[in-house]
């Protein structure tokens, strides 16, 4: 049986996780979009909107690709943590596999 893609989404960032290549929570990717260490912003899809804004404002300042995945219950799950409505990823390699991904229909 195929992995949905929102499954395979959730392996991919569990692996991140792992490999200590994503950050997540308001305060660290806020720190990180800032040093320069991340290479993709993802947004949980129901990230309330002031916090949307923000993220939004940092990742277009400091010229970071950004998307929206997951709930941020999913989010936080796929990471070991309670919800999470943001998280970086700090490495290139992941954060293509992440973009190809929410490519596939």
């Amino acid at each position: 049986m195929a992995a949905t893609r929102e499954q395979r989404i959730m392996n991919l960032l569990s692996m991140a996780q792992r490999a200590r290549r994503i950050v997540s929570g308001a305060f660290a990717v806020e720190q990180a979009l800032k040093a320069g260490r991340a290479d993709l912003l993802i947004m949980a899809e129901d990230t309330a909107e002031e916090s949307r804004k923000k993220f939004l404002t940092l990742a277009d300042k400091y010229k970071v690709p950004y998307l929206e995945a997951l709930d941020r219950d999913m989010l936080g799950s796929c990471l070991g943590k309670d919800y999470r409505a943001a998280a970086a990823l700090t490495d290139a390699g992941f954060a293509a596999q992440l973009k190809k991904l929410m490519e596939e229909p």
